[in-house]
This record gives C-alpha cells, structure tokens and sequence, in this order.
C-alpha cells in the first residue's frame, strides 16, 4: 500500500511475538525507504536498552523520543510515542549510540529533558487503528480539496497524514501567498470529527513527494534519499565554477538543485591554499586578469590585454603565488607560464580482448567464400 510504503515500510518481516502479553505484532523495516537513516555505528552497538530513539512518520516527518520505560527497542520496532493530544505510531529508523550523533547531525539543540515519551511497543490492536487511519488518508485528501475549492482558497492541499489513534490529522498544502483558512479548518472538522492542523510545504517537499526524473537522467534525489533539505544559495555555483544559468541550475520544483551543495564542501577545501582571484598579475607583456579556476587540477585562467579580452593563459597556482609575491616586492617577471595541455585523440579505433579489430569481419569471410565459388577449376577450359 503506498500511504505504508510513504511511512517506510517497503518490507515486512515475518510476525514477531510480544515477550510481554504473548500476542503476534507486526514488524517493518524500510531497507528501499528514503526515510532510512544509516547506522555507521552497529557492529560497535551492544544489547543496552536505548536512551533515546529516533522515530519516523509519513513522507520526511521524524522525531527524537526519550525511552522512560527502559524498553528494550531496534531499528523497526513499531511503537507508540506522546503526541499532542493521544498518542501517535510510528517505526523506529534509529537505536543506540548513532542517535547522538544523528542528533547533532541534525542540528537538534533541544533538551533531552523536553524530548517527548515513548509509551510503549505497539500492541495488535494499536497497529490495526493505526492501518484504519492510513485508509482514510487518500478519501480524506481529496474531499479537503473539493472543500478549498468551493471556499475559493488559492491553495493546494497536496497530503493527509492521520494520527496513530484517529483522533487529528495534519494536511500538508502548498500556497504562493498568505491563505486565511480559519472557514476551512470549521468546515473540515464537522466533516471528519477530528483535530485539524494544517501545515504549509515548499515546492521542494512538494516535488520529493511526487518524484520524477532529473536532467542527468536518474531518479530526482528529493524523492529517493534527500530526507533533510538544506538551503542551497549561488555562492555553491560560484565556487564550484558554474556558470549563473537559472534555466540549467533550477530543478523541477523551480529552485536550485540539490545537487549543487553535493561536492560544496570538497571544493571549499581545495581552495583553500588557492590565491586571491581578484589580484591583477603585472608582466612585462601587460596585465593580467583572472577569468576562471580549474579546481582539481590547480590551474589558474588568465587574459591579458584589455580586461583579459585576449586568449586564455593557463597558469599553476605556484606560479601565480610567484608572480603575486614579485609584484609585492615591486619585481615584473617577463611573462605567464603556459601549461602544454595533451589534446584528446581525434578518433579511437576499436579493438576487442580476444584482438579482433574489425566489426564486419564475418561479413568479409561470407563475401571470400562467395568468391571462391564463384572462381572456376582449374582444369576447365574455354573453347
């Protein structure tokens, strides 16, 4: 089912039996889910119960939960936490020492004191309620839209998550501007009988929950693994020499790509030791001027003349350092040192492990062996 799938189970084990109350409940794992949280550190994890858990919902919604009853939980343990008001359900993504960690990870700067309850393991019947609700997302999503629509509301109601007891529901929407739905909150809740909290979503949110294929051809980051969206600025473009194209950096959802803070930080640390890109090299030919940086290989662009209007000069990094150093020290050396790039074979033959170079040669055999029939014996004749 796809709200289960959205909540990260993809597989389910086989039934596991309650130490406690001897009854049969369900167990998930989401080893395909986007929800996933990677534990580096389980070979290092003993049998201690756990201080703190981390719990995962619908869609990117996950939580930190204190475990007071020193219940002894994994890593896909379904499980029911203190929500506001009842009580919700949802699967364990982390256990152990990794929690701390993915805490700070996660730029968590809360108490633990103030970290909501885990109450308990959830029983058979927790989980049934907790499956009728799930049904109900899908009905409940598209009547709320017919609602704002009637209503007149510029908005667009894109998921219902339901509550692990059936008691609130949150509806996640998108909207270009302030949208006053005070009228739709009444409506919706003599409709379904429960809590409404409403919950405004950005076009990125939005685009990881539908999905869809990006320029580079694999399936969009957002819908697979991205599960925590941070903010992506041109600064990641300017430093990675990319050039200020929006058509080219947007992604499907309008903002830039994810994908640009990817190798961010290896790029700031490469340029670290790099010169200042705003020094004017002074040569005896004339000035030169900065154009742009080959990262990984160290090699600075420069053109001379007017603004660097001329051809491209491939300079090391050394060597600008140099010539920077010199013309503290009131020294103009000659010239720029040009790097000899190997330019890329024109065409590549092709030539296979077993050393056949020739695609078509079955077909020269087949047009040998034609001719040698056709070749007459030799003791014929011509009269």
């Amino acid at each position: 089912m796809e709200s289960l799938r959205a909540r990260g189970c993809c597989k389910e084990k086989q039934l596991e039996v309650n130490e406690e109350n001897l009854e049969k409940i369900d167990s998930y794992f989401g080893s395909c889910s986007k929800l996933e949280s990677y534990n580096w550190l389980r070979e290092m994890s003993g049998l201690d119960i756990p201080d703190v858990i981390e719990v995962r919902f619908k869609n990117t919604r996950k939580g930190f939960y204190r475990n007071v009853n020193e219940l002894r939980l994994k890593r896909g343990d379904i499980v029911a936490v203190e929500a506001s008001p009842g009580h919700d359900i949802g699967i364990i993504s982390l256990a152990g020492e990794i929690v701390e960690k993915h805490r700070e990870k996660t730029k968590y700067h809360g108490n633990r004191e103030e970290l909501k309850k885990v109450y308990r393991k959830a029983k058979q019947v927790d989980i049934d309620k907790w499956k009728e609700a799930i049904h109900q997302e899908e009905d409940t999503m598209l009547r709320s839209r017919k609602m704002a629509t009637d209503l007149g509301l510029n908005m667009k109601i894109g998921d219902v998550e339901y509550q692990g007891d059936g008691t609130k529901a949150i509806f996640y929407y998108i909207a270009d501007e302030r949208v006053d739905f005070r009228e739709l909150i009444k409506v919706l809740a003599e409709s379904f009988r429960i809590r409404i909290e409403m919950k405004q979503i950005g076009a990125r949110q939005e685009a990881g929950r539908i999905g869809g294929i990006g320029t580079c051809g694999r399936e969009l980051c957002c819908s697979t693994f991205v599960t925590n969206f941070v903010s992506v600025s041109t600064h990641s473009a300017r430093v990675q020499e990319v050039a200020l194209n929006p058509q080219k950096l947007a992604g499907q959802c309008g903002k830039l790509k994810c994908c640009l803070n990817y190798e961010l930080a290896g790029y700031e640390d490469a340029r670290k030791h790099f010169p200042d890109t705003g020094t004017v090299l002074k040569t005896k030919q004339g000035e030169a001027y900065h154009l742009k940086t080959d990262v990984y290989r160290g090699i600075m662009w420069y053109g001379t003349g007017n603004g660097g209007g001329q051809a491209l000069i491939p300079v090391p990094t050394e060597r600008v350092l140099e010539v920077q150093a010199m013309n503290r020290n009131g020294k103009v050396p000659d010239e720029l040192i040009e790097i000899i790039i190997p330019d890329r074979p024109e065409s590549l033959e092709y030539t296979n492990g077993a050393g056949q170079g020739s695609l078509t040669r079955f077909e020269k055999e087949k047009s040998r062996k034609r001719k040698k029939r056709q070749r007459p014996p030799r003791n014929y004749r011509k009269n």
